[in-house]
Order: structure tokens, then C-alpha cells, then sequence
């Protein structure tokens, strides 16, 4: 998608070219319901991710394993799950100075009936560690909310629960995007669920709504990143590149057309000044390897693999 905007010829100090914006993605991290222990694939990728000194960290969802029913999970043992991801994810992060952003999850503050405390427990641990970058519009933090981080925009979506979104946010997005997506040189969402399926027994786990995907078309969101079904797949649609990311936690899943579950990954994500966008999935156990394309399905529904579109 062409996007003509000022920073397309950006220089930095001296005449050199800005780098790139670079963005590692992590999502799905945790265990069985209540677990206070994350596997050596997560302490392994956020190791590898702090070596790789990206300019910020996003997690789109489920970072603990909360929504239990019969019994629901007490505040303390809720509280003992979000200490355990500290010590796994949050602290390293801090200590290395890169911003972490998230997005709720299912298992971390789902609005179904019932998750009620599990959801104000979120916010009361996200609500006053918000990352030192510019705000758009945080009146909802940490749930939904908007940064603008070297003229690229950042969009975060509430959607724990399948379905479209509600007239609410669906308004405060596009209202959002009709004030600022021209002012960025990149425009990325990111939300636990996705808009459309990626994995086998989780095809009605979507937003699945032809308008919301219409206002991202019309209003030229480039990116949209999201968690939940455990399978790494980039898929382009309309100009948008669509990216499931897989677990780094428990419960990897195999994608639709796949036999075999996806490999654990993060996603690292490159913008650079003109707005165009590189992104590569790296696998566990060693986070060095990306994972190929050519071992993906050639499409999805109506998304086509990245490396396939325009062949």
C-alpha cells in the first residue's frame, strides 16, 4: 500500500537514514488454569528478545491463566500469577529498558460474565505501568487505547470475547483512525482474538466481522497482529498483512490446511522509514531460526501468505 506522508525521506542527525522501528511480538504465555510457572520456552524467548534490543515489546493477550470456572480463581491466587509473569517477563524487560505494551487476553481479563474480578485485577496491575511512550489516547488504558511511536501508530483493541465489536469501540476506533491514521507512515492494530481464522478448532474463536474489516481497509491499516489461536501464520488481505502469532507458553495448535501444530515464536517486526514492513517469526528452542514459509499453507480462507501475494 503506497502511503505518502512526510516521513518518507525522515533523517536523523548528521544526514543518516533513521533505523527502522523494530517491535518483537509474544503472545499466549501461560500454563494450565492457575499455573505460577512458565516453561523454558518463555524465559528462553524473552531471553532472546532482550539480547535482540528491540525498540519495544507487545504482547497480544493471555500472559496469565485465568478464566476457571467451577471454582473461579481467587484475587490471591490471580495475584500469585500476575507476580510469577513479572518474574518471567515484566522484570526482564524492565531491567533491559524496553517498553512493554499489551493487550488483554482471554485467560488474563475476559468479559465474559463471571471474570468480572479477574478483569479489574488487570487493570489494576496494567493501569499505573503504563510504557514511557507518546499516548494518543488513553482513556481506556490498558485495555484499548493509542501511541504514536516514531511515526508509526499503535492500536489497542478489548476483545476477549468472539463477535463483533461492540458499537462502542467500533465507533472509538474509527473515529481514532479518521483523525490519525493520516498522520502516521504505518498504522498497526493488535488484539487477542483476530479478525479472521487461523487454526483448526478455533475457526469460530474470530471477531469475524466484514464491517470492522472494511473500516481497516478503508481507513489503511497496515499491520494487524493477534494472539489466541496458537499458530503462526502472516497472511495478506486487502493490503493488510495479518499475523497470527503462535504461544511461546503451553498448547501450540496446527493452522487450517496444517497437519502438524505451529512451532513456538515470537515475531519480530521491522518498520522502516517509508512505512514498509518486514516481519519474521523466529522458533523455539533456540530463537535463532526463523520459521519458513514454504512449510505454511499458501492461503487461509481469503488471506494469502506474504511471500505469495501478487504471484
Amino acid at each position: 500500500m503506497l502511503r505518502i506522508v512526510m516521513l518518507v525521506l525522515c533523517l536523523v542527525a548528521g544526514g543518516v537514514r533513521a533505523e527502522p522501528l523494530r517491535i518483537a511480538v509474544i503472545s499466549d504465555l501461560n500454563g494450565g488454569y492457575g499455573s505460577t510457572k512458565y516453561s523454558k520456552s518463555v524465559r528462553d524467548g524473552i531471553a532472546r528478545i532482550v539480547a535482540l534490543e528491540p525498540d519495544l515489546v507487545i504482547s497480544t493477550g493471555d500472559m496469565v491463566a485465568g478464566q476457571q470456572v467451577n471454582p473461579h480463581l481467587s484475587a490471591d491466587q490471580v495475584a500469585a500469577m500476575w507476580s510469577a509473569f513479572d518474574d518471567a517477563v515484566t522484570n526482564p524487560l524492565a531491567r533491559a529498558g524496553i517498553p512493554f505494551v499489551v493487550t488483554p487476553g482471554n485467560h488474563d481479563a475476559s468479559a465474559y460474565r463471571g471474570f468480572e474480578g479477574e478483569r479489574a485485577i488487570f487493570a489494576r496491575v496494567w493501569g499505573d505501568r503504563e510504557p514511557d511512550l507518546t499516548f494518543v489516547d488513553k482513556a481506556d488504558f490498558p485495555f484499548r487505547y493509542a501511541l504514536s511511536v516514531r511515526g508509526v501508530l499503535l492500536v489497542s483493541l478489548d476483545v476477549t470475547t468472539t463477535g463483533a465489536l461492540s458499537d462502542n469501540q467500533f465507533d472509538w476506533l474509527d473515529d481514532l483512525l479518521k483523525r490519525q491514521s493520516s498522520r502516521h507512515k504505518a498504522v498497526v492494530l493488535f488484539s487477542h482474538l483476530p479478525l479472521w481464522p487461523f487454526a483448526e478448532k478455533r475457526r469460530d474463536d474470530v471477531i469475524g466481522d466484514p464491517k470492522l474489516h472494511e473500516l481497516l481497509v478503508r481507513h489503511g491499516v497496515d499491520l494487524y497482529l493477534s494472539g489466541h489461536h496458537h499458530a503462526y501464520y502472516p497472511g495478506v488481505v486487502d493490503d493488510i498483512l495479518m499475523v497470527s502469532q503462535s504461544c511461546l507458553g503451553s498448547g501450540p495448535r496446527a493452522l487450517i490446511g496444517a497437519n502438524r501444530p505451529s512451532p513456538k515464536a515470537f515475531s519480530l517486526v521491522e518498520i522502516a522509514g517509508d512505512g514498509s514492513i518486514e516481519e519474521t517469526a523466529y522458533q523455539s528452542p533456540d530463537f535463532l531460526t526463523p520459521v519458513e514459509l514454504d512449510d505454511l499453507p499458501r492461503s487461509i480462507g481469503r488471506l494469502v501468505r506474504k511471500d505469495l501475494v501478487g504471484k
